[in-house]
Parts: C-alpha cells; sequence; structure tokens
C-alpha cells in the first residue's frame, strides 16, 4: 500500500516495524530484531504505543485490534508475509535466505501467517501488560517524545 503522505512520526527514509507489545512471541520477534540488527536499519513500535495507533491509523488499519505485523518504510506500508519478506532481506545473511520461501504463493503464505497470528496468544502466551525496552535499547524504539 502507498500512500503519498508520511505518516505520524516517520521519516521520509524510516523503516519501522510495528508489533503486538503484549505477544511473547512479538517480543521475541523484536528482540531478534535487536540482536541482529546490526546496522541499526529498523526501529521498533508497539501497536498499543500512541505512535503506533498514529501509524495504523494513517494506513487505515485498525487501532483497538491487530492481528499482524506491519512494516513501515517511509510512505509504504507492508503486512503479513510481505513484511516479514522485506524485513528478513535487509538483515543480510544468513537471515536473507529465508526468503526462498517467497516462491510459495502470496495467499498461501498469508494464510500460514494468519494461522500463527490469530493463535499467537495461546500458542506462544501474552504479557499483561506493554513490555518496555530495556535502557541500552530504548533509542532502537520509535518515540515521538525523543
Amino acid at each position: 500500500m502507498s500512500i503519498d503522505k508520511l505518516p505520524p512520526n516517520i521519516g521520509v527514509s524510516d523503516k519501522v516495524i510495528l508489533f503486538d507489545g503484549v505477544c511473547k512471541l512479538c517480543n521475541a520477534w523484536s528482540n531478534f530484531i535487536i540482536k541482529h540488527d546490526r546496522q541499526r536499519v529498523f526501529k521498533l513500535c508497539s501497536v498499543q504505543s500512541k505512535e503506533g495507533k498514529q501509524i495504523l491509523l494513517h494506513f487505515g488499519l485498525p487501532s483497538e485490534s491487530y492481528e499482524t505485523m506491519l512494516y513501515v518504510e517511509g510512505n509504504q506500508s507492508f503486512q503479513k508475509s510481505e513484511a516479514f519478506f522485506q524485513i528478513m532481506t535487509q538483515l543480510g545473511y544468513p537471515w536473507k535466505i529465508v526468503c526462498i520461501f517467497k516462491v510459495i504463493p502470496k495467499p498461501l503464505r498469508d494464510w500460514m501467517y494468519d494461522r500463527i497470528a490469530l493463535n499467537r496468544y495461546s500458542l506462544f502466551g501474552k504479557y499483561d501488560y506493554c513490555t518496555l525496552p530495556s535502557p541500552d535499547h530504548e533509542a532502537r524504539f520509535l518515540d515521538a517524545e525523543r
């Protein structure tokens, strides 16, 4: 999806991953990004945050219940398996090797993605609160106040 106007709190060259801050799987994904994004290409943002809700609304997505990761690059957004592959490609080797699975037709990839996303709380658990970044990772998170 492409929109001419930039989302709130996002610059032209920003690359932001929105994730469910109470989902244990999603938090593990965020920690994976922090660990393997050595070039610090990506910023992270929980969908529960003020900034996350503004970005979701900008793209016409629900801000109260959200069932997929959203990857935003400037004024473009990617969802589901396409978001995953966009991110993995930019992490470089060895991680971009998983992009070989792009040969699977997108409807099937997204169907598989949805099965995990819709059952993520029962499969992986849920926090009762949105976890906060540790002080040494705080700069990796989108924050309109900074």
